[in-house]
C-alpha cells in the first residue's frame, strides 16, 4: 500500500469491538464528552474543553492534517452502537524516515477493557504491512502508567526519558519514549 494508497482514501479497519474510521463533525459531541474531563486531559498536551467547539476545532484540525499528508486520525467507534469511545493515529509522520509516532485517548468509561490495546494491535499492524513504517514510536508522560502497560502488551519497548520534553500547562515535563520496529514484529 505504501504512503500515497493511505492519503488517498481513508483506511478503514476492524477489531473485534471497534471499528477505526474517518472522524466527522458529528463526532464533535462525543469527543466533547470526554475531552472535558480532566482525567482525560491530565498527560494530554490540550486544555480540559470548555465547549463544544473546541471539538469542533480538533477534528477541523485532525481532517486538515489528514488532506496534507501530516497525520492519520482514527475515530474509534463501538460496534454495537456506532458510538465515537475516543482516536488513535499516527502523527509525526517521518516519510522519509519510515516512521511514524502513535497516539490515543479514550473515554474514561472504556478504560481498562482492552479497547485500546487491540487498537493500538490494528494500527500498528496497519503501520508496518499496509504502509510500510519501519519505526512506530510513541512519547508519553511517564507518570501515564496505563499508557505504559497498553504500549508493552503491543510490544512495544521503553526505550529512555527525554527530560523535561514538553511544556504542558505552565510547566516543562519529561516525555517517555517507546518504540516497536518492523523487525519486531
Amino acid at each position: 500500500m505504501g504512503f500515497n494508497k493511505a492519503f488517498t482514501n481513508f483506511p478503514k479497519l476492524e477489531t473485534e469491538r471497534v471499528i477505526l474510521r474517518k472522524l466527522q463533525m458529528n463526532d464533535a459531541p462525543a469527543m466533547f464528552s470526554y475531552f472535558s474531563r480532566d482525567e482525560v486531559t491530565e498527560f494530554y498536551d490540550l486544555a480540559t474543553f470548555t465547549s463544544k467547539k473546541q471539538a469542533e476545532d480538533l477534528i477541523d484540525r485532525l481532517l486538515f492534517k489528514y488532506e496534507n499528508r501530516e497525520q492519520i486520525r482514527w475515530a474509534i467507534v463501538l460496534k454495537e452502537t456506532g458510538q465515537l469511545i475516543g482516536t488513535c493515529g499516527f502523527h509525526e509522520i517521518e516519510e522519509e524516515h519510515w516512521k511514524a509516532e502513535v497516539g490515543y485517548e479514550l473515554h474514561p468509561d472504556y478504560w481498562r477493557k482492552g479497547i485500546m490495546t487491540e487498537v493500538i494491535n490494528a494500527v500498528v499492524q496497519f503501520g508496518m504491512i499496509e504502509i510500510g513504517l519501519n519505526r512506530i514510536e510513541a512519547i508519553y508522560d511517564p507518570r501515564n502508567i496505563a499508557s505504559a502497560k497498553v504500549l508493552e502488551k503491543n510490544g512495544f519497548e521503553f526505550e529512555g526519558i527525554l527530560k523535561k520534553r514538553f511544556f504542558k500547562k505552565g510547566q516543562f515535563v519529561n516525555g517517555a519514549i517507546a518504540a516497536i520496529l518492523k523487525e519486531d514484529e
